[in-house]
């Protein structure tokens, strides 16, 4: 791809410059409060980080250019601050009048001096820690909203609740789900004309997906949308629900449907629309939750709802009838492209199924859609339908069957960045493939995980592990799509899954954490690698760049962890990685960060004193409710199991069962595991143990 030319360059660099000299702030200045319209006029305080995205487009480009390709060679750390958790950290900083405010694991938000990282304030929700356990991927938030003089955070446990932005204090607090379903919300509140809209997730776990907005200066309720339709004999809360019901069978809505919101939320001001990203089915295979088939609305879609009153106005199913975890609800960016020598609006999504969609964002109609990695379970979108032409076969099945993308998704949750100076978007991409089959005997189970390999026999097994041994490697890269040209314009190798969320500026730059646990940026045009630091672990969440007295920083959240750590851990790739922290960024920035802790060696496994029948009880018990944190056939997750210590052994049905350590998530399962189900799975985990690393003298 040929560069700008040197007049539009340096009047590009010139025009950046001068707008962060213009709205730059300055350290303690007193807030002017945001309203309606500095959010909408977002775009013109480039010293600023007003809202997730930054602007309404939510781009998450910046046009300052103090840092830029010719001296980024000179940036360091300017200061950070420790987390004080292991948990994985997602969240995007706000930066708003010279203060930074960031949200860490279980919610915790706290306020810093922008320019010294001196904490101002600091807020803990008390999210009870039993409820990380249904949060699929860690008790994460990817973000916060700012309105008024107020942030707001929405916690796990599904609550909104307005904080005073100068001193921490809270105005109003607002539950937005009860907590007799296993809900959960990690995405970042959206704000907009005094409202604030905000989703949830839980699709893995028997919930019904749904979308809705309280008035931002009070917490009132004003208005629900549901993701899928419910009960038919009690009537549909609107037309659409009763529409999207002419797509599902059986008796879907005992079994809760799916369809979480959990994470992106975008808004067009002009035409006055919220655009919902959608999440899988619940229970997973429609073979369980829609016997008879169908497209299943509104799973995998983009959802246009009208802002004021969330009635609907349009959708694109991406996925009809889901059934892999192909979650559609990654970056939904906003741009204008021009297509075939028209201007168009446009909604610009990558998600997990791995196919690029770019759709007319007034009326939902598909401009185009082409895979970003390879795709085996559909051979394309057919343009004028707008349906992916599925691979016969793929469907689910007893027949295990390798696919990919697998659950980890070609992109997942990672920010995606779209610089309109290039006109390329960037995001982490993963080649991942998968054995998918229908799990035997299931039950869904409201507060349990729906998947797992644990109804299977030894044979089934056996072709389960040696498809997934034949899969091709998995392979991730840093890759900027031409969503015109829908095409590779560069792409970037890395290491594995888990690449961070990207930021893009107008100093020709692409920003991103990496899995070499670096902190990288890169040549917005071509790729090249200009400047890495070495940070101790893999900063995953979406970094910002603001300016404080007319100097440009750059910030990023650094604490591995979520699902992707949970992938990496399972393939036995860990390293070890210091614990989170804030890290800040300028040009001379001379601060070190203190050296690594060595990791600790793994402890053999205690002897095997249970009989093999246990043992299969345990493994089934262990793959429908201990896998989603702690890893299939339990290998990696949140803890590896594989790898506790005696005393955690000794300890084992205290933790399980009564609680032991809640306090660091672990949450009391005696609502749903008996002593001697506790047992059995703490065989079976035993049992995996010895596999891997060896039967100790004793064993059975």
């Amino acid at each position: 791809m040929q560069r700008p030319g040197p007049v539009l360059g340096i009047t590009c660099l010139l025009l950046a410059l001068l707008a962060g000299c213009q709205t730059g702030s300055h350290a303690g200045a007193e807030s002017r409060g945001v309203d309606a319209e500095r959010l909408r006029s977002a775009d013109a305080e480039a010293g600023t980080w007003l809202m997730d995205g930054r602007t309404y487009q939510a781009q998450r480009y910046s046009p300052l250019a103090q840092i830029n390709e010719g001296n980024v060679k000179d940036l360091g750390l300017a200061w950070y601050r420790e987390l004080d958790t292991l948990r994985g950290v997602e969240g995007t900083p706000l930066v708003v009048d010279g203060i930074l405010y960031n949200t860490s694991a279980w919610n915790i938000t706290t306020a810093y001096n922008a320019k010294n990282g001196k904490p101002l304030w600091s807020f803990d929700p008390q999210v009870p820690r039993q409820w990380g356990r249904y949060a699929c991927c860690e008790p994460v938030s990817r973000g916060l909203a700012y309105w008024k003089n107020t942030v707001i955070i929405a916690t796990l446990d599904g609550r909104l609740i307005a904080l005073d932005a100068r001193s921490g204090k809270t105005v109003w607090t607002t539950r937005t789900f009860q907590t007799d379903w296993p809900y959960s919300i990690t995405g970042a509140p959206r704000v907009f004309d005094g409202k604030v809209v905000i989703g949830n997730g839980g699709a893995d776990y028997g919930t019904r997906g749904f979308v809705a907005a309280y008035d931002a200066s009070t917490g009132a309720f004003l208005w629900r949308f549901y993701l899928v339709p419910g009960d038919p004999a009690k009537g549909f809360e609107d037309a659409a629900q009763a529409m999207a019901a002419k797509t599902w069978t059986g008796e879907w809505w005992k079994l809760g449907g799916g369809g979480g919101a959990w994470d992106s939320i975008a808004y067009d001001p002009d035409l006055k629309l919220v655009y919902i990203g959608t999440g899988n089915g619940s229970p997973l295979a429609q073979h369980y939750r829609s016997p008879g088939g169908g497209d299943n609305l509104f799973l995998c879609s983009i959802v246009a709802l009208d802002a004021q009153t969330g009635e609907y106005r349009w959708h694109y199913q991406e996925v009809p009838g889901e059934e892999w975890d192909y979650d559609c609800t990654q970056s939904l960016v906003l741009a204008n492209l021009k297509i075939k020598g028209a201007e168009r609006r446009v909604i610009l999504h990558a998600p997990k199924d791995g196919y690029f969609y770019v759709l007319d964002r007034a009326s939902g109609e598909l401009l185009s859609a082409e895979n970003y990695v390879p795709v085996s379970w559909a051979t394309g979108v057919d343009i004028k339908t707008g349906r992916p032409q599925v691979v016969p076969g793929a469907r689910l099945s007893l027949e295990p069957q390798l696919l990919t993308p697998g659950p980890g998704g070609g992109h997942n949750w990672f920010p995606m960045a779209f610089n309109p100076g290039t006109g390329l978007a960037y995001f982490p991409a993963y080649e991942n493939w998968m054995v998918y089959a229908l799990e035997p005997n299931f039950e869904s189970k409201k507060f349990r995980s729906n998947a797992g390999w644990g109804g299977y026999s030894g044979e089934v097994l056996k072709k389960r592990m040696a498809l997934q041994k034949a899969a091709p490697p998995d392979q991730a890269w840093l890759v900027a799509w031409d969503p015109v040209k829908q095409a590779a314009a560069w792409k970037v190798p890395l290491p594995r899954h888990g690449n961070g969320g990207v930021l893009t500026t107008g100093g020709n730059l692409v920003i991103e954490g990496t899995t070499k646990q670096t902190f990288s940026i890169y040549r917005a045009t071509d790729g090249a690698l200009l400047w890495e630091m070495p940070v101790q672990t893999a900063p995953v969440a979406g970094p910002v760049t603001y300016t404080v007295d007319g100097e440009q920083y750059i910030a990023v959240n650094a604490g591995w962890g979520g699902g992707a750590a949970q992938v990496e851990r399972g393939v036995g790739t860990a390293e070890n990685r210091a614990s989170a922290r804030l890290l800040v960024f300028k040009l001379g920035g001379q601060r070190k960060l203190p050296p690594l802790k060595p990791a600790a060696p793994i402890p053999d496994p205690p002897p095997l004193r249970a009989t093999e029948e246990t043992v299969q009880k345990g493994a089934k018990l262990f793959a429908n409710t201990c896998a989603q944190c702690h890893g299939q056939l339990a290998v990696g997750g949140v803890k590896d199991l594989r790898h506790m210590t005696a005393e955690t052994h000794a300890s084992f049905n205290d933790i399980v069962l009564k609680g032991l350590r809640v306090k660091k998530g672990m949450a009391n399962f005696s609502n749903v595991l008996s002593p001697e189900d506790a047992e059995a799975v703490h065989a079976y985990v035993i049992a995996r143990a010895q596999e891997d690393w060896g039967r100790p003298e004793g064993s059975h």
